[in-house]
């Protein structure tokens, strides 16, 4: 049996445009002889619509255009290929929440099945629950198709996740796979729309060959790409023999048509892959910030170079994901500027291609000091002088930004939005933060892959000099915060492995220090709630899935 797996790329909201892009993926499928289409979980609507399912009117559409689609599909080609379908469906009873995730199983010209999504994750950027009903308990038969012969099970992403036996432990007391296998499954099909963190398809692989190989059956495997807001789909679309091993993957972070053949003898479709941390960094960049900017329907892009790694790393990514002749560089030196800051960025923009713009500001600077004179007589100059510097920045951006009709994209990193080391309504100014989820360190690992990998592009003096904001003489980084290696680390121990301050003391770091950077990553909370939103890169960022409070007392 040969399944036609539809990796799309889809639009949130789009419902027609979607759509249109299933038609055409299946009738590419069907040319190349599939049996039947697999799409992504939800693919009429994109994942995740969030609050958008709260209207009944848009659920309404998503649900009757699965009809539509399936009338459409016969038209194309009568008795043609069968196709699973991702979407949204109405609970018709009063009871419960409005809607189901749902599949659709459309053949002859209509939606023959409805299957219903069972386990709900509410972790991380998850919140199904707040949407969605579960399906029903008690119909076991409910997540089974039969079709040529087989008996299939039909499962949408976290239903395959809970196996008991591959996890320590268990997050839902259903396992809609056991349901399935009374029925004695030849095939297991898993419609996702997975979201990346960096390693998560060795993740993926090992785990979903684990259930095949559980069960004994092949598992095809269906997951949607592209960037939606801060979360990045990569596809990587797979399927795995009955002895768990994988058989087949599709290309990583591009749309297309894989084709499964569940019954041939040997694999014959995995796609190369680099799972390397700065490549797969480098692509779910660049994609991401691609289709935020288009899917946002601008075309164009600004940013703020200043002769540091952050900005020089995220105008790489630009001028790579929107093409450099819609990439306009701003620099605007200020008299604490150095000359090798301003070399160093006209330097990297030739290198790039990327359109420059030149705007001092010490004019402006001189401004704010006459207006501001007499407020401030008798105090002495601090990190108010400071932020006005980067507000006077982020002004002159939006203003660009404004005029021209371009997406503004920020450069501050992980690090520095941690620790709150970044101005609000200044250098955090824009829409969208690309390098938002990178620490300090990751920015420069990725800077010397780019220069290694893609091209030497990045002036070697902006990956060796220190790092430094240059809002004063001889200003360093160093100079307000931990040695980078020692922040990063502390960090990703509190952030990401959620280690209270006892704990990463425990590891051996200096007790003042990790209780320094832990007020201060307390002390940032306000900064972070009106950041722009950025890639999720990591298994936590400060992003969709990060809900903490802002006024409060804590210590963790």
């Amino acid at each position: 049996m040969k399944i036609g797996v539809l990796q799309l790329n889809p639009v949130v909201g789009d419902i027609e445009g979607n759509c249109a892009a299933i038609r055409q993926g299946v009738a590419e499928a069907r040319s190349l002889g599939a049996d039947l289409c697999l799409t992504p979980e939800m693919a009429v609507t994109g994942y995740p619509p969030r609050d958008l399912l709260l209207y009944g009117g848009f659920v309404a559409r998503a649900r009757g255009a699965a009809d539509a689609l399936a009338r459409e599909l016969e038209d194309d080609a009568p008795g043609g290929t069968p196709l699973l379908l991702g979407g949204v469906e109405p609970n018709p009873c009063n009871l419960g929440k409005p809607v189901f995730n749902a599949a659709f199983w459309c053949e002859g010209g209509a939606v023959r099945r409805v299957f219903r999504k069972t386990l709900l994750p509410t972790y991380d950027v998850f919140d199904e629950a707040r949407y969605f009903e579960p399906a029903p308990t008690g119909d076991q038969a409910g997540n089974i198709l039969r079709f040529k012969g087989r008996t299939i099970a039909v499962t949408i992403c976290e239903d395959a996740w809970n196996d008991k036996d591959y996890w320590e432990t268990r997050s839902y007391a259903r396992d809609p796979l056991e349901e399935a296998a009374v029925h004695g499954p030849d095939l297991i099909l898993n419609l996702s729309a997975s979201p990346l963190f960096l390693g998560k398809q060795r993740l993926r692989e090992d785990m979903l060959g684990a259930v095949a190989r559980k069960y004994g059956v092949p598992l095809v495997y269906a997951n949607q790409t592209g960037g939606n807001d801060d979360l990045i789909f990569d596809g990587r679309s797979c399927a795995f023999g009955p002895d768990g091993a994988l058989t087949g993957r599709a290309p990583g972070f591009t749309p297309g048509v894989a084709m499964f053949d569940i019954d041939a003898p040997k694999p014959d479709a995995i796609a190369p892959d680099d799972f390397g941390r700065e490549a797969e960094t480098w692509r779910a960049l660049v994609m991401g910030t691609r289709d935020y900017v288009r899917k946002s329907c601008f075309s164009t892009a600004l940013i703020g170079l200043s002769g540091g790694i952050d900005s020089a790393v995220t105008a790489a990514v630009a001028a790579e994901a929107l093409g450099a002749e819609n990439v306009t560089c701003v620099l605007m030196p200020s008299p604490y500027s150095s000359r090798g800051s301003v070399d160093d960025s006209l330097a990297l923009a030739a290198n790039l291609g990327v359109t420059t713009l030149t705007l001092p500001i010490a004019p402006i600077m001189n401004a704010y000091a006459l207006a501001l004179a007499g407020p401030f007589a008798g105090l002495a100059e601090d990190t108010t002088e400071e932020n006005i510097q980067s507000r006077i920045r982020g002004n002159l951006l939006m203003a660009l930004s404004n005029k021209r009709g371009a997406m503004l994209l920020t450069t501050g990193n992980k690090s520095e939005l941690a620790v709150g080391y970044c101005t609000i309504y200044g250098d955090m100014s824009g829409g969208f933060a690309v390098v938002s989820d990178m620490d300090k360190t990751g920015v420069f690992a990725l800077a010397r892959w780019y220069n290694a990998h893609v091209r030497p592009a990045i002036p070697e003096a902006i990956i060796t000099k220190p790092p430094s904001a240059e809002l004063r003489p001889d200003q360093k980084d160093q100079d307000s915060l931990p040695p980078y290696d020692v922040l990063d680390a502390i960090l990703a121990l509190h952030i990401e492995r959620h280690q209270s301050a006892r704990q990463i003391i425990g590891a051996g770091f200096d007790p003042q220090t990790v209780d320094r950077v832990l007020r201060l990553v307390r002390s940032a909370e306000f900064k972070r709630r009106q950041a722009a939103p950025g890639i999720k890169l990591t298994p936590r960022s400060f992003g969709t899935g990060w809900r903490m409070p802002l006024a409060c007392r804590r210590e963790i």
